[in-house]
């Protein structure tokens, strides 16, 4: 009995070996995309029919971790260097220094043309972007980090690219400005922590989602099809300054915002937020959001300027039914207080259904808001609340649900000390 137990797993060892052989090179390929590099590449000792079929992986990831830098660089350079197949994703990340070797790298990345490359070196300086990665057509998808670059003399667009994502990086106006604009079915465009970029035009007739975070003075959208927005600017920018805009015609910025009117989801933090408090805007928004359902703020409560620019664009959301809030804490802004419950201005949230707020303290400025918001929402169901506060939870949740609100469907708070 034994004997023939040991045939029939024999046989049906060779029969398994036989089916693994079998597979085409493209279902290897995805096998192998599977697993990380160095252990795609170790099957190339099952059998002579997979000694290459590491070759074929479609996505390649390649992360350093516990690999000696040394043997890392090989790894990638044998990559590269022997790949033959078609490529969908490249993805490399590393917390080691590569300078010596990102310009081959890149050289033999750009031969096998992959459709979408994410790069993350985040240790040293930002890493030049040679001008052969921009010269790879078929590209869908970029993802940069830890970057400098500069648009070749002669750059003829991704006419493919649909996802842009850059971070920490550093460019000029024109190059930034030439790139979107040279992507013409661009659909995501995010742009964090940049240098050299004063004044940010965006033109994207395809563009769906934004998202802005860094040092800019001024911006310009041309995105008739954009849904959904955050614009951030860090606390380094020269918008700090008591009046940043001196005149609408030299300023986008309010032009934009007008131009923003069929969109879904709006995000306004960092400083962006008192830079639009202090505009004329206090009076007039630039525009009716008919279609914007979810605002998500970054907001100091107890700045009456502020305040008064998020009840105006309260105002101008008639079909807002999502809000989120996040309270600024007070020693990262000016002094320009006032106090809440003067607020005479009356603000009708008719599809408010839900709302939150993150970074809660307790205080009488953010209380006097809350009151606010319960008797401007009549479809108010629900109100969370992320506690950060010292003062006693117990207590403040007392006096918030104490608080007249004007919707019979009205749950109460729900609060969650961070």
């Amino acid at each position: 009995m034994s004997a023939c137990k040991k045939a029939r797993a024999e046989a049906t060892s060779v029969v398994s070996s036989d089916r693994l052989s079998s597979l085409p090179p493209e279902l290897k390929g995805d096998i192998l995309s599977r697993l990380n590099v160095e252990e795609a590449v170790k099957t190339s000792t099952l059998s002579s029919t997979w000694r290459d079929a590491w070759t074929n992986m479609p996505k390649i990831f390649l992360r350093d971790g516990n690999f000696a830098r040394t043997k890392f660089v090989t790894l990638v350079d044998m990559v590269l260097s022997l790949h033959n197949g078609t490529v969908e994703m490249f993805d490399i990340s590393g917390s080691k220094t590569y300078h010596d070797e990102f310009g081959r790298w890149m050289r033999m990345l750009s031969r096998i043309r992959p459709r979408s490359v994410t790069i993350r070196l985040n240790s040293g300086p930002g890493y030049r972007i040679p001008s052969c990665l921009f010269s790879i057509g078929d590209l869908r998808v970029l993802h940069l980090q830890n970057c400098v670059f500069s648009l070749p003399r002669v750059f003829q667009g991704f006419k493919r690219l649909t996802h842009l994502d850059l971070k920490n990086f550093s460019s000029t106006d024109i190059d930034i400005q030439n790139l979107v604009s040279f992507c013409p079915v661009l659909s995501y465009l995010k742009l964090a922590s940049f240098e050299g970029i004063n004044y940010l035009n965006v033109q994207a007739p395809k563009l769906k989602r934004l998202h802005v975070f860094g040092d800019f003075e001024d911006i310009n959208l041309d995105a008739p099809n954009l849904e959904a927005a955050v614009l951030s600017l860090a606390h380094e920018a020269k918008a700090q300054q008591s009046v940043p805009i001196a005149h609408d015609k030299e300023s986008h910025v309010k032009k934009s915002l007008g131009d923003l009117s069929g969109i879904k989801t709006l995000g306004i933090s960092g400083i962006f937020m008192k830079y639009l408090s202090k505009w004329c805007i206090l009076t007039k928004f630039p525009a009716v959001f008919h279609r914007l359902e979810h605002i998500c703020l970054v907001i100091c409560f107890w700045d009456q300027r502020q305040v008064l620019a998020t009840c105006s664009l309260f105002q101008n959301a008639p079909n807002l039914k999502k809000l989120d809030m996040w309270s600024q804490s007070l020693s990262t802004w000016d002094q320009d207080q006032a106090s809440i419950p003067e607020l005479t201005m009356q603000v009708q949230l008719d599809h408010l259904v839900t709302a939150s707020v993150k970074g809660f303290r307790g205080v009488d400025y953010e209380v006097n808001f809350l009151a606010k918001l319960l008797s401007w929402a009549p479809a108010l169901e629900e109100v969370k609340i992320e506690w950060t506060g010292k003062t006693e939870c117990s207590m403040v949740l007392a006096k918030l649900l104490a608080l007249p609100r004007v919707s019979p469907r009205a749950k109460g708070f729900q609060a969650r000390r961070l």
